[in-house]
Parts: structure tokens; C-alpha cells; sequence
């Protein structure tokens, strides 16, 4: 799961506006910024995590003598010895902690819905703003349709293109 956290308010605050339009739960309009930044939390502690473990993967890299290309595998080692989820696992997780969250919350009056009603909605709203990265990646291979796949000028173009469109979304 790639979550930038420059989106984090802006999916915390469609999170929160989306349950509580619906009538899934009740927040006073004194407490509504403090629920946003309790949903907040929770996606930023999982950024966290997520920055921890690539840096203890790169580390673990640098001491074995292993190659870049072997990134993924050894993450996938590191966050399994240390139950942390990846993928759609972290999504799940992080689903998971937002309806524990919701349900303690201090900043919470009422919450009227079903956690499996609750959950649709927040999954619809962590996939839009999850979805960015393909996003991205359609237009930036659409741009270079003059190249071929593959080569190193398509290489070298793709991720400048992807830079500058990751600017203009203001995600980098």
C-alpha cells in the first residue's frame, strides 16, 4: 500500500465527512477537526512503520552485500518477522484500526452503523486516494507512447515524467 503522506488530511477529512453524511456516526462540530486528526494518526503511524521498515531494509542490504533488486524480498522477510502488513494487508490493517479507532474515540458521540458498512466506505475512500500511483503510471505511459518499452531513453523519460506528474499532484 503506497500512501503519500501529503494526502493524509485530505483522505482523514473525506474519511470522517463520508460516515458522518451518511449517518454512520455523530461527531459535534466542536470535536469534528479532533476526529479527522484521530483518523489522521492512524495513517501517518502506518507511514511510519512503512519508513522504518525500507530503512531497516536498505540497512539490511548494505550489511549483507545484496543488490537493490533484491529490495522486495528482504522487506517482505523484515515485515513478516516483525507483523507488519504490506499490500492489501495493510489496508486491511489500517481499515481496522480506523473502526477501533472510531468506536473509542473520544471525539465520537455516536456510532450507529455496522463495522461491514462503516468498512465499504472507508475502502472506497483509501482506494481513490490509493489508486494514484496507477493512476500516474497511465498517463506517464501514455505520454510515452513515441518510446519503446524497455529501452534506456524510455527508462530515463518514464521517471521524469512520473516526477513531474507526481509535482503537479503536488505528491512530491
Amino acid at each position: 500500500m503506497r500512501l503519500y503522506r501529503k494526502i493524509i488530511p485530505k483522505m482523514s477529512k473525506e474519511i470522517i465527512a463520508v460516515l458522518r453524511a451518511d449517518g454512520d456516526v455523530e461527531i459535534d462540530d466542536a470535536k469534528l477537526e479532533e476526529a479527522e486528526l484521530d483518523v489522521a494518526a492512524i495513517l501517518v503511524e502506518y507511514c511510519n512503520a512503512e519508513d522504518r521498515l525500507n530503512q531497516e531494509t536498505k540497512d539490511a542490504l548494505t550489511r549483507r552485500g545484496l543488490s537493490a533488486e533484491r529490495f522486495a524480498q528482504v522487506k517482505k522477510g523484515l515485515a513478516e518477522a516483525r507483523s507488519h502488513k504490506t499490500g492489501e494487508e495493510g489496508a486491511e490493517y489500517v481499515i481496522n484500526q480506523m473502526l477501533e479507532a472510531l468506536m473509542h474515540s473520544r471525539n465520537i458521540e455516536e456510532v450507529f452503523a455496522e463495522d461491514h458498512e462503516m468498512r465499504k466506505k472507508i475502502t472506497e475512500t483509501l482506494r481513490k486516494y490509493l489508486g494514484i500511483d496507477e493512476e500516474i503510471d497511465r498517463e506517464a505511459r501514455g505520454r510515452l507512447k513515441n518510446l519503446r518499452e524497455g529501452t534506456a531513453e524510455w527508462d530515463v523519460e518514464y521517471e521524469k515524467v512520473v516526477g513531474q506528474l507526481k509535482r503537479a499532484r503536488g505528491l512530491a
